[in-house]
């Protein structure tokens, strides 16, 4: 894992999310469907944690832990991690077969992978566990997650919302992919009152910013500027289906996969 007092580099974490981009529109041709615009909305904060702000530790280990709470996005998560050399080439390959490991939400015990997740709403809770624990066993740990906008609207996450803030967890790192759809289309159209969000965290003890969330290095420098005294909400505006026009804010690509001329064009338009 990387070092989050490293210069940033703009150009290199361009690179990897278009790099990431493509391996996840290739494992789509291998399955008839995936959640691939959810996955590819939260390229750029998964990014982020894995190679900008989780510390190195012994081996590949991290003093930090990362919970991909919005599990149905995993996609991300394991090209990442297959980049950084934790999953084989031949896990993504196998993704959901009978022979291989790698199933449609993470499962707790694969390479990399700290929780199972996919039940929405429950990752956060798991955060909070997770992040007592480090305080407890004195672990200079901090624990990030990813929640899909989605789930913010499941009662349990903001049962662990408020004992985040009662608890006074700053090891707590999450963010929003905030892309504002849910699988049947758009949030406003469906719970208008979801809205105001930042006000809302607030309101229950957090610090709270919404930001570019496909801007890697204001996603880093959030982070790294963060007070530490509370536990830290990052609403990130981001586009799902980002980086393929015809998939960006259309439903249909919550769940399904590209045919072969889809498939065909979504490479071409990221070169």
């Amino acid at each position: 894992m990387n070092r989050s007092g490293d210069k940033f580099d703009p150009d290199a974490a361009r690179a990897r999310c278009k790099a990431y981009r493509r391996r996840i529109l290739e494992v789509s041709q291998q399955v008839p469907a995936l959640h691939i615009g959810g996955a590819l909305s939260s390229v750029e904060l998964v990014d982020c944690i894995y190679n900008e702000l989780m510390r190195p530790g012994s081996g590949s280990n991290s003093p930090d832990t990362f919970v991909l709470s919005k599990g149905h996005g995993c996609m991300i998560q394991y090209v990442v991690l297959e980049s950084l050399g934790v999953l084989d080439h031949s896990d993504l390959e196998n993704f959901s077969t009978a022979r291989g490991q790698l199933g449609v939400h993470p499962d707790y015990g694969n390479p990399g992978i700290e929780a199972s997740t996919g039940a929405l709403g429950h990752g956060l809770s798991m955060v909070v566990g997770m992040a007592l624990a480090n305080r407890i066993n004195r672990v200079d740990g901090v624990i990030y997650t990813v929640l899909s906008d989605g789930e913010v609207q499941e009662g349990s996450t903001w049962e662990a919302t408020l004992m985040a803030s009662s608890l006074r967890l700053g090891n707590v790192v999450a963010f929003i992919d905030y892309n504002q759809m849910v699988s049947i289309g758009p949030i406003v159209g469906l719970h208008p009152h979801f809205y105001p969000l930042v006000e809302k965290f607030r309101a229950f003890g957090w610090e709270c910013v919404e930001i570019d969330g496909h801007d890697t290095g204001k996603i880093r420098a959030t982070v790294l500027g963060r007070q530490g005294t509370k536990p830290l909400m990052v609403v990130a505006r981001t586009v799902k289906g980002k980086g393929v026009s015809y998939m960006e804010n259309v439903p249909m690509w919550h769940y399904r996969s590209p045919n072969k001329d889809e498939y065909a064009k979504a490479l071409q338009e990221l070169g």
